[in-house]
């Protein structure tokens, strides 16, 4: 019995095309494996990977680094979880004007809903960036060295993983979490056991060597979570 909770990019979709076959069929074969996607895309750039007849389809989806959570078949807001995250955000139009004060932050031209996506560098004031958001009720997650997101105060990925769990009363022991950037920290910051797979960002990898229940290897992607799998089930001949 597990759910597996991973994030996408450069972890679920990383790694060579045998690996992610291998980790795609592994978890179709298995009748007590739960899958949940949890990613920094909006649901619109998600939603072209459930047609690959290769990938498992997931029971849930959270994406918007949080912001929004789905049904993983009909792709229906999950209730009330859907609705309390809403009621926390200012909206779009009123963020992305306030922090367009910024000097150095650009906005990202992506599917997003209940966040702000923007792109910064060296030259970016983040500091003003972090005063306007806490001015509007939001918080700010920078990851991979050019990401930033605004996103209602206290949503992130695990934040709404935890809340996902409890709604579907499933054990939080027989969670595996699975990611590579700063975005996803937050997954093991809410005490999931978790892989943190190769070529993670830096930062993460220095963020989480101290955690006792998380399991860094240097296996990228979908091989890093077949590691990640194996640790988590105690069958540790198998991460050789």
């Amino acid at each position: 019995m597990m759910l597996l909770a991973t994030d996408l990019d450069g972890t679920f979709l990383g790694g060579s095309p045998e690996d992610k076959a291998r980790l795609y069929e592994w978890i179709k074969q298995q009748q007590d494996v739960r899958l949940v996607f949890v990613t920094g895309r909006g649901l619109a750039n998600v939603q072209p990977l459930l047609d690959d007849p290769q990938m498992p389809l997931p029971d849930y989806i959270i994406c918007d680094v949080g912001a929004t959570v789905v049904e993983g078949p009909s792709l229906l807001p999950v209730e009330p979880l859907q609705t309390a995250i809403e009621q926390q955000w200012p909206g779009q139009d009123v963020v992305r004007a306030h922090m367009e004060q910024v000097a150095g932050l650009y906005y990202q031209e992506v599917p997003q809903e209940r966040r702000c996506s923007f792109y910064y560098d060296h030259t970016t004031a983040i500091d003003v960036a972090l005063e306007i958001a806490a001015e509007l009720g939001c918080d700010v997650l920078q990851s991979a060295g050019k990401y930033l997101d605004v996103l209602p105060a206290g949503v992130n990925k695990g934040s709404t993983l935890i809340q996902l769990m409890d709604f579907i009363d499933y054990p939080v022991e027989q969670v595996l979490v699975a990611g590579d950037t700063m975005n996803d920290r937050s997954l093991y910051d809410a005490g999931f056991r978790g892989v943190v797979v190769g070529l993670a960002e830096a930062a993460l990898i220095q963020y989480t060597q101290h955690y006792d229940h998380v399991l860094q290897t240097d296996k990228p992607g979908a091989a890093g979570i077949m590691d990640g799998i194996y640790w988590f089930n105690g069958d540790n001949e198998k991460r050789s």
